[in-house]
């Protein structure tokens, strides 16, 4: 299939990128250029690759040798693998450009003249000399009356007003082409995006998510990215943030915050969802205590295992949780009733459905205590090659459950998320 010599950005974005030889590099996530001066048409200076480490890189536009419906080619295989880093004087087409709000002088669009007219894409083109210049515009007006969609138009650049770097600064621009490219990504890869964005754009996404998916995005941020976005919310959308986000993960932000603050918001947050995090709070972070979850999978010991899978297969329960089910005398709400034993996964997957999982107990496997540290977490789970363990306090009372990613969180760098991850 031949070449494209003109395309738009929007096209571009999820495409697989593929070596001389055919071999994949990764996906094009965004398209740089330069900044509007005057009705110049702007230079596409290259893409945004995201490898499959999640590492975005910069491709000069040089490299690609072609553009097909399906993939980009490049000349080489050999790219560098320096983490993109946007530079003064460059503009993100899509996390950027999309969505601004701009005025159109076209003489044959006069209906568009004094209409607030929104940028749905940017077209490029191949020049004669190779170079890759911005062409077009397609712009849409608001929606019409009884909610209809406006008539999509694509004017020449030189016709747009309002992309000067000045104008992209500005607040109010949409981000609809944003969350279209974020949909279905996981939450760690929408996090990774999110800290190549500019400043404003983070924060103008970060009010366009709703507040269960902002939270999976917020945990999987550094912590100081963390506490600059909540710091960016209303109060009262950030302690629906808190609400939303797993126990832990709230107490460690929380524990960032200064003390008046985190009380402030632990206040405006739902009670049932502010007592596990207090609870977690009273533990020093780098013990067991500190790093439990307080919710694990708890059952009673008249449970039968067909309901105990089904527990274990509810999606918020993590891998690492749904390896391990606790049983205990009620309450099965933590702090629980008296601590009995836990049944391996493994375990439930060879009985029969009916069976109860008081009868499958395992009682033998030690239990950590709340107080005891990092280091005696990371040899338990060294010692007996497990992913979960139980936290059960002096009075026999399970009070959570410390799972491996917990761990690993503690025992990495503090910038271990900001550190570049080579292919």
């Amino acid at each position: 299939m031949a070449a494209a010599n003109k395309v738009f950005a929007a096209r571009l974005a999820g495409l697989v990128v593929l070596g001389p030889d055919g071999e994949s590099i990764g996906r094009v996530r965004d398209v740089v250029i330069t900044a509007r001066v005057g009705r110049q048409q702007p230079r596409v200076l290259g893409l945004v690759i995201e490898l499959f480490t999640r590492k975005r890189i910069f491709v000069p536009m040089l490299r690609v040798t072609a553009i097909e419906p399906s993939s980009v080619t490049l000349t080489t295989g050999n790219v560098s693998l320096r983490r993109f880093q946007q530079r003064p004087g460059e503009v993100l087409a899509l996390a950027q450009v999309a969505d601004s709000h701009v005025r159109v002088d076209d003489p044959e669009l006069e209906e568009l003249r004094d209409a607030d007219i929104i940028v749905v894409d940017l077209g490029i083109e191949q020049t004669r000399t190779r170079d890759w210049v911005v062409s077009k515009v397609a712009v849409r007006g608001h929606r019409g009356r009884l909610g209809r969609r406006a008539a999509m138009h694509v004017v020449e650049w030189q016709h747009v007003q309002g992309l000067t770097q000045t104008d992209l600064a500005m607040p109010g621009q949409g981000v609809s082409a944003l969350l279209t490219q974020f949909e279905g990504m996981r939450a760690a890869d929408v996090a990774n995006a999110m800290r190549l964005l500019p400043e404003k754009r983070r924060h103008e996404l970060a009010l366009a998510l709703d507040d269960e998916r902002l939270a999976d995005v917020v945990q999987e941020l550094p912590s100081d990215d963390q506490t600059d976005l909540l710091m960016h919310l209303e109060v009262e959308r950030a302690a629906d943030v808190l609400e939303a986000m797993d126990p832990d993960d709230a107490a460690d932000l929380l524990g960032e915050l200064p003390e008046t603050e985190a009380e402030s918001l632990l206040q405006l947050m739902d009670p049932q969802d502010s007592e596990p995090v207090r609870r977690l709070l009273e533990h020093s972070p780098d013990t067991a205590g500190g790093l439990m979850t307080p919710e694990p999978v708890v059952l009673t010991a008249s449970t039968t295992v067909a309901e105990a899978l089904a527990r274990a297969r509810i999606s918020d329960v993590t891998p690492a949780l749904a390896s391990m089910v606790f049983v205990v005398r009620p309450p099965t709400a933590t702090p629980t009733g008296r601590y009995l034993g836990c049944v391996h996964l493994q375990k439930l997957l060879r009985e029969p459905p009916a069976s109860l999982v008081g009868g499958l107990l395992d009682t033998d496997m030690p239990r950590l205590a709340p107080e005891d540290s990092l280091t005696s977490v990371t040899r338990y789970f060294a010692t007996y090659n497990l992913v979960c363990g139980p936290v059960v306090d002096a009075e026999d009372h399970l009070i959570g459950a410390v799972t491996v990613d917990d761990v690993l969180d503690h025992l990495l760098p503090e910038d271990w998320r900001e550190e570049e991850i080579d292919g």
